[in-house]
């Protein structure tokens, strides 16, 4: 029997323990039938680890190259922690495997030490990836793409663990973005059907 892909162990986790049925207010203030919490899955610790790894294949699965990720604070926090951690496990085993550096990006400059508004990895010229956990609108992203360009770094690419595919999110995405590719690990529609089909399982498990 095949071993799950990390990106298929990841879904069915995110439907299991993010996806919610309700009425819930968005960020772009409107509202939904259904509200994914990726927090849940990337502070879980298998999510957290399929969450880097998973991040890791899709970027190497579209040729990314990059020195860092990060993201806005703080839903893309544990995304750039296991991505990194992640990168690190895999260059025990292989010397060749690139270490990936993480930094955060602040809603605002602090006001007290240093000022700064990235913290952690910050070097300009450098080729980073921008992360968030979910993209409706894009304006987290977009806030942390322009942190990072205001930094001196390039963006080589954009990801984003789930992409609702609102109206506007991807296009004001890339057009920040510019030539560096948006890419997804999964639709909303992808981890509602996984949710759907894992209390159908349950339903005939529980009936037989």
């Amino acid at each position: 029997m095949t071993q799950p892909t990390y990106t298929e162990q990841l879904l069915a986790l995110l439907a299991r323990t993010s996806f919610k049925l309700g009425q819930f207010k968005l960020s772009s203030g409107g509202t939904s039938d259904y509200y994914i919490d990726c927090r849940t899955t990337t502070l879980h610790a298998e999510g957290g680890r399929l969450t880097g790894h998973a991040i890791l294949e899709l970027l190497e699965a579209n040729n990314i190259a990059a020195d860092a990720v990060g993201g806005l604070t703080m839903g893309a926090d544990p995304i750039v922690s296991n991505v990194a951690t992640a990168s690190a496990w895999r260059a025990q085993s292989n010397p060749n495997a690139p270490l990936i550096q993480g930094f955060l990006v602040r809603k605002a400059e602090k006001s007290h030490g240093t000022g700064r508004r990235i913290e952690g990895f910050c070097k300009e010229g450098a080729r980073v990836v921008i992360v968030d956990d979910v993209c409706t609108t894009g304006a987290s992203t977009i806030n942390a793409i322009e942190a990072a360009k205001e930094a001196g770094m390039v963006i080589a690419a954009v990801v984003c663990i789930v992409e609702r595919e609102e109206a506007g999110g991807r296009p004001a995405v890339e057009a920040a973005a510019g030539s560096a590719p948006f890419l997804r690990l999964f639709t909303a529609n992808d981890v509602r059907a996984s949710h759907v089909s894992q209390l159908d399982a349950a339903g005939q498990k529980a009936g037989a």
